[in-house]
């Protein structure tokens, strides 16, 4: 054969094998209004979500080994479902005592002098107790919305 009429038959013979495979793909895969639901975007989960705002803590910063190293005031906020929000707000004294029973006993206290707090300790501080004064479920996340030396 000559090589002129090879090219043209090889790229022939390609598509022809390429489009059958194609067709019988698409004739085994499910049609794409069969496949699975698209996931919600977080605009969409977070509609029915409110955050409400604990008061500002005066939270001890400890050492590792007891010592006091300070003090700081830390303002967080609870993300729950709006429609509790507002009975979950009559609720808060309870909240602030069970942060007040770990912090003392949490070391919180981080640099060099151990007056900065260790905010990821402390949110987990509230993650922890939420469950304790809320019911389990009921606080979806927990965001640090300032946190001042005292």
């Amino acid at each position: 054969m000559k090589p002129a009429l090879l090219l043209p038959l090889m790229l022939i013979a390609g598509l022809g094998v390429g489009g059958g495979a194609a067709f019988g793909v698409g004739q085994m895969l499910p049609a794409p209004e069969a496949g699975p639901a698209k996931p919600k975007s977080p605009v969409e989960e977070d509609a029915n979500l409110a955050f409400i705002k604990t008061e500002v803590v005066l939270v001890p910063l400890v050492f590792p080994d007891g010592r006091l190293a300070g003090y700081t005031s830390i303002d967080a906020a609870l993300q729950v479902p709006a429609d509790q929000a507002e009975a979950l707000k009559a609720r808060m004294p309870l909240l602030l005592h069970a942060i007040n029973l770990q912090t003392f006993r949490t070391p919180l206290a981080a640099g060099p002098d151990g007056q900065l707090a260790d905010l990821e300790g402390y949110r987990k501080i509230v993650a922890a107790a939420a469950p304790k004064a809320f019911g389990a479920g009921v606080v979806r996340k927990v965001a640090i919305i300032q946190a001042n030396p005292s």
